[in-house]
């Protein structure tokens, strides 16, 4: 059945329209965003697709056909934050997000289905917050902007799911475009579509989803975050994004005194801004390719200092390194979800099956492994 015969199924009237937006990988710039750092990520073909019509009387129902159980109704004038609605948190946190922000958010029957795979670090959240948004301030005439629709989203996610996520997830569902990876600057959401033909070059980013799922509430991204602000606090600047990458040992010698983990987040995210720069530079002058070894030693920040790896992402990126990749790192919060690898065109199919192989070897639950392919952003259907 198609989403408008569902929605009209379920609400007995037809929608005033379809929506999309998709899911995301990250090439590079991990846990940069809220340090007012630097992202490239680019948007994936799996996408939350939304059909949503107005309502005038206050009240919000929303369903899901990718989760058991009916349709979730609430009281716009009575949404709380950290209500615990679950998979529903998001859309109603959109709702009430736009709201605190004055928007006369009437109400709405909406009814929600994805294929971007959950618990796998592409963004699944980010996509359900970013299509309801648009839908609204379509429907509602709101005007706003793609990145203030972002900003929206994020704080839906922060202050009403309950997870201190940056921005980078939901501009790169908002603003993406097809054949390219967005250079974003978090501090002020400035941005520049670079364009990633991957196959003019002979090359293609793989994602390996090793269906470890990941729960970024359950407080391992909060300390990381928490982490991130001692470090700054303890040098006097406001953000992480303000110490340069030359010095950096300078940085690192004068928190001595600090936890070794709170070094190790300011080693992680200073390294980090300059591995996106270098990313850039490199995509800017057209050799692609030479990205490989940055996303490696992206990954190894990742794993040794932020040490939100896991058994199976490291696996992954060991085994694609091993039988010829040009690189390959874990992607998006960690401890679990995904990791993607740079390839050869010509070694893809080999990559793939020795990453498989490896997996099956230890024991692993098989990885779900497809190309990355830098598609569209948020759009009405």
């Amino acid at each position: 059945m198609s989403v408008l015969a569902e929605f009209e199924a379920l609400y007995g009237v037809e929608p005033e329209g379809i929506w999309a937006a998709p899911g995301r990988v990250n090439l590079i710039g991990e846990y940069t965003d809220f340090n007012d750092g630097f992202v490239m990520p680019l948007a994936l073909p799996h996408t939350a697709v939304a059909a949503v019509a107005r309502r005038t009387d206050g009240i919000l129902r929303v369903h899901s056909a990718d989760v058991e159980g009916g349709v979730v109704r609430l009281d716009v004038a009575s949404l709380e934050p950290l209500s615990g609605t679950d998979w529903a948190a998001y859309p109603a946190g959109v709702v009430w997000a736009l709201r605190e922000a004055g928007h006369p958010i009437t109400g709405a029957d909406i009814h929600l289905t994805s294929t971007v795979p959950t618990g796998a670090g592409l963004s699944s959240s980010a996509a359900l917050e970013v299509v309801t948004a648009l839908a609204l301030n379509d429907l509602f005439g709101l005007g706003l902007s793609r990145p203030e629709l972002a900003v929206l989203a994020q704080r839906a996610e922060n202050a009403f799911v309950g997870v201190p996520c940056g921005v980078m997830d939901q501009m790169a569902s908002a603003c993406t475009v097809e054949g390219h990876a967005l250079f974003l600057d978090t501090r002020d959401l400035s941005y520049r579509q670079v364009p990633f033909d991957l196959a003019a070059q002979g090359l293609r980013l793989l994602v390996v989803d090793t269906r470890v799922k990941h729960a970024l509430g359950d407080g391992a991204y909060a300390e990381r975050r928490a982490g991130c602000e001692a470090g700054a606090r303890a040098l006097g600047v406001r953000t992480l994004r303000e110490v340069p990458y030359a010095q950096l040992p300078d940085a690192l010698a004068r928190l001595s005194g600090e936890p070794e983990s709170v070094r190790r987040c300011v080693r992680h995210v200073v390294s980090d801004n300059h591995r996106v720069e270098r990313t850039i530079a490199l995509l800017d002058a057209g050799d692609t390719a030479a990205v490989g070894p940055v996303l490696t030693e992206g990954h190894a920040s990742l794993r040794d200092d932020l040490r939100v790896s896991c058994a199976e992402l490291d696996l992954a990126v060991e085994a694609a390194n091993a039988a010829g990749a040009l690189g390959a790192r874990m992607t998006g919060g960690g401890f679990g979800g995904s990791a993607i690898v740079l390839v050869a065109e010509r070694d893809a199919d080999a990559v793939a099956a020795a990453v498989e192989k490896a997996f099956a070897e230890a024991g692993f639950t098989a990885p779900r492994i497809f190309p990355a392919v830098p598609s569209a952003g948020a759009r009405r259907q």
